[in-house]
């Protein structure tokens, strides 16, 4: 198993209007600067913060599957579909845009949100009508794992499927606690730690080499076999991080970045 981790000095910034939107791009857009240009189909990822309340103006979108997903506050959304929706805390709203939409955003003060670009065969896609849908926290399932809670957001277990073929769930491990999760061959995790710090290793037969990790860090484990990744928080805080499952190859052109 490969794990790397990229500091917040390694990952893309962004802003709107004049800094009342500050971003941090664990994986920025072509030109940005992230270490980071892709994982397999993952296409962008961003932190947004706002300062004050801000909207972001319609601008359009086509092809890609599109995820705001509400750390914490309140993300108001209208679109050229009809749609005038406001999202709060634990809430996602989705645009599968298809053959094209105009949507604006508006964070409310404090928010914390990130955005992420999932991208399935563009050219299927665009031939497609563009679609909005939105969950409250309450409409995510949640399991108890050993203590740790994981909240599924995208994949079998949770509501939202995708073209992509992706998996995403929101995890809080309890202080000095651990928790196990399969990376298939072929695919792999890209994880923001949103909360606390601890680290990331391998669950091998004979020891497990732990590789530090810590709020804003973002890590990408990728393996070439079977195996199982271990998320271990420290001993004085829970961990929580956001983890997305992705293969690292498709079987259909990606967008040249």
């Amino acid at each position: 198993m490969e794990i790397r981790v990229y500091t917040q000095n390694e990952q893309a910034k962004g802003h709107f209007g004049d800094g009342e939107i500050v971003e941090n791009k664990p994986i920025g857009f072509p030109h940005e600067g992230s270490v980071v240009k892709r994982v397999g189909p993952l296409f962008y990822w961003a932190w947004a913060k706002s300062l004050k309340t801000f909207e972001i103006p319609l601008h359009p979108h086509s092809g890609f599957e599109i995820l705001s997903y509400v750390l914490t506050g309140t993300v108001g959304h209208r679109d050229t579909l009809g749609n005038l929706q406001e999202v709060s805390t634990g809430g996602a709203q989705i645009m599968q845009t298809g053959s094209g939409a105009y949507h604006a955003e508006e964070l409310g003060k404090d928010t914390e949100m990130f955005q992420i670009w999932f991208e399935p065969h563009l050219a299927q896609t665009t031939k497609q009508p563009p679609t909005y849908h939105q969950y409250d926290h309450e409409e995510f399932p949640s399991e108890d794992v050993d203590g740790v809670q994981v909240k599924h957001i995208i994949g079998s277990s949770g509501p939202i499927q995708l073209v992509t073929d992706s998996l995403m769930s929101d995890i809080t491990i309890p202080a000095g606690k651990s928790y196990a999760k399969e990376l298939p061959a072929g695919y792999a995790h890209a994880v923001v730690i949103v909360e606390g710090n601890g680290s990331v290793a391998e669950k091998t037969t004979i020891s497990e080499n732990h590789t530090p990790a810590t709020k804003g860090d973002f890590v990408v484990l990728s393996s070439e076999g079977n195996s199982t990744a271990i998320y271990q928080a420290s001993t004085n805080a829970p961990l929580r991080l956001v983890l997305i499952q992705v293969p690292t190859e498709v079987d259909y052109p990606l967008y040249r970045k």
